[in-house]
Order: C-alpha cells, then structure tokens, then sequence
C-alpha cells in the first residue's frame, strides 16, 4: 500500500464516503504511519480483528 492510496482512504472516511475500511496486517504499519500524523487523528477509530487485521471507522466525536 502507497502513500497516495492512503491519503484517498483517509479522505474517504472523513467524508464517509466510505463507512470503514479493512487494513491487512500487512498493510497495517505504513497505514499507521500515515494515520498519525493527520491532525484529526484521534477520530480515527481501528477495531482489530482476528488474524491482524483491522477495521477503521471514522468518528464524528475524537476518542478520548
């Protein structure tokens, strides 16, 4: 996964134009890199799942 396709990811959740996205476990680091250096990190939200991969959703209210 490269830089680009996950900045059009992160986009898509923000304008919900998609509801959540699955990340392999494979992809999970350099997603994650990405992911916290958005200022709204913290309405990120990822629900890990069995065998390493993980959903995020996007949250109107940031996590605490």
């Amino acid at each position: 996964m490269d830089k680009d396709s996950i900045v059009i990811i992160l986009e898509n959740l923000r304008k919900k134009e998609t509801e959540e996205i699955l990340i392999s476990k494979e992809d999970f680091l350099d997603f994650r890199s990405i992911l916290v250096k958005e200022p709204d990190f913290k309405h990120f939200r990822g629900i890990a799942q069995h065998g390493g991969s993980v959903i995020y959703r996007y949250l109107e209210e940031p996590r605490s």
